[in-house]
């Protein structure tokens, strides 16, 4: 469905959402495989500390929900590459939230953040994207977004948009030559699921979520989703008669 990336000598790839957790794992991944990075997050410091140990990489501090940042930041790199090969939009934020916490202030915190901020971001790379007909855009969604989870009150819906908004991207820009993935973690080790205060199966590091994103993008499919034996279950999940789901998932969630 999308091209196959496979060769990352000389790649220049943008992530947004590089100081910690995927981001920060992804960053150090691909620059060992000879990539070249422009790092974005709001932490400046963070971000300048990582690129000391890689080759001619950018610091593009922003911060997502400022939409007027990512423009700039992406004339920053046009001027210095004449171009860009990918952009992985990995910031994002997650409060767990049961219905009684809900306030409107958490709400939109995570919408600006989760979507609205990548929305932005594809809004300043798509029209370069075009021109070159080359070029991919991934996005970090989650499993969260399949279908409704405890505590997941504002992620959740956050990262279902976040499904839908590449599946209706891929079907625009797939004529034009541009390659759109979405990528479906279930439990990764970072700052934001540190938050949990329950089991979280299947766990995986952060440096194993990068490894399987990178195989993903060589097998050029639209979505990448791991580990298996955790999101193939919620897949089927997906599709269970609304009773049996929400008992199922119902199970052991405090009152």
């Amino acid at each position: 469905m999308n091209t196959p990336i496979t060769d990352w000598q000389g790649r220049r790839v943008w992530i947004v959402g590089a100081s910690s957790g995927i981001g920060a794992a992804l960053a150090a991944d691909l620059a060992a495989r000879g990539a070249l990075l422009a790092l974005s997050a709001r932490s400046a410091g963070r971000l300048r500390e990582m690129a000391q140990g890689m080759r001619d990489a950018l610091v593009l501090p922003l911060d997502v929900t400022d939409a007027g940042a990512f423009t700039p930041a992406m004339m920053q790199i046009l001027d210095a590459w004449g171009g860009l090969d990918l952009v992985i939009l990995n910031a994002g934020t997650y409060t767990p939230l049961r219905a009684w916490d809900l306030t409107t202030d958490s709400a939109r915190r995570t919408v600006h953040t989760n979507l609205l901020g990548v929305m932005d971001g594809v809004a300043a790379v798509v029209p370069q994207m075009i021109r070159q007909r080359s070029g991919a855009i991934a996005i970090v969604g989650s499993v969260a977004g399949y279908r409704g989870l405890p505590k997941a009150l504002a992620y959740g819906p956050s990262k279902a948009a976040l499904i839908n908004f590449a599946e209706t991207l891929y079907l625009d820009l797939a004529p034009k030559g541009v390659s759109v993935f979405i990528i479906n973690p279930g439990f990764v080790a970072t700052p934001l699921t540190a938050q949990n205060d329950f089991e979280m199966p299947a766990l995986i590091s952060a440096t194993d979520a990068a490894r399987r994103i990178v195989r993903g993008f060589a097998g050029g499919g639209f979505e990448i989703h791991f580990p298996k034996r955790f999101t193939c279950v919620l897949k089927v999940l997906r599709w269970l008669p609304d009773r049996l789901y929400f008992s199922i998932v119902s199970r052991g969630t405090d009152s």
